[in-house]
C-alpha cells in the first residue's frame, strides 16, 4: 500500500477538490495554504483516515504540525500504523 497515494486520495475525496490533488506531492503545504482546509474539513479528514487506516487518533496526538505539507501528514500516518 502506497501510503502518500492513499492520503492524497482522501484529501482529494473529503475536500472535494475534483481530481486536483493528483498534483500534490510531499512538500506540498496544506494548513494555511489550501482554502478548503477549514477546521471542519480537518476533523472531516482525521476521521476518514482513522476509518480508512483502522487507528484512532487522540485529540492530544495531532496538531497543526500533521498538517503542515502531504508528507508531515503522511508520516503522521506511517507513525499510526507502526504503533
Amino acid at each position: 500500500m502506497d501510503v502518500q497515494s492513499e492520503v492524497i486520495a482522501i484529501i482529494d475525496r473529503v475536500l472535494d477538490l475534483r481530481g486536483r490533488a493528483g498534483v500534490l506531492g510531499p512538500s506540498t503545504r496544506l494548513l494555511g495554504h489550501v482554502p478548503e482546509l477549514d477546521s471542519m474539513a480537518v476533523a472531516n479528514l482525521i476521521t476518514t483516515l482513522e476509518e480508512r487506516f483502522g487507528f484512532e487518533v487522540a485529540d492530544d496526538e495531532i496538531d497543526g504540525t500533521a498538517f503542515a505539507t502531504i508528507g508531515s501528514l503522511t508520516d503522521f500516518v506511517n507513525g499510526k500504523l507502526s504503533s
